[in-house]
């Protein structure tokens, strides 16, 4: 399985971003995808994950401005980014897994991530 994060960039306080992870190789029918986000100095977050039967769910920082979700078609699973500060810039990252269970453990395979800059 590869994955492959785009979208990230600079963006103001208050600016929105959609990033985008494209997953590629053997897929199950059923699976989780799960962004994860790397700040400078803090520890890896989860910031929101999907499964294939439509659990979603967010980190409690992001509720209401953040909207993940996924298209099987393309196999690909975007998170939408609005109101946007300074606290969510990181690097993004998204993990897939079989279940949404080892998504939120971080069992999954990772992507190379894309880098998201909050800053005016």
């Amino acid at each position: 399985v590869q994955l492959q994060a785009s979208g990230g960039g600079l963006v103001q306080p208050g600016g929105s971003l959609r990033l985008s992870c494209g997953v590629s190789g053997i897929i199950f029918s059923v699976n989780a995808v799960g962004w994860y986000r790397q700040a400078p100095g803090k520890r890896r977050e989860l910031v929101a994950s999907i499964s294939s039967g439509g659990i979603i769910n967010y980190v409690n920082s992001v509720k209401g401005r953040f909207t993940i979700s996924r298209d099987n078609d393309k196999n690909t699973v975007y998170l939408q980014m609005n109101s946007l500060k300074s606290e969510d810039t990181g690097v993004y990252l998204c993990n897939w897994d079989r279940s949404l269970g080892g998504v939120e453990a971080g069992r999954g395979y990772w992507g190379k991530g894309t880098l998201v800059t909050v800053s005016s």
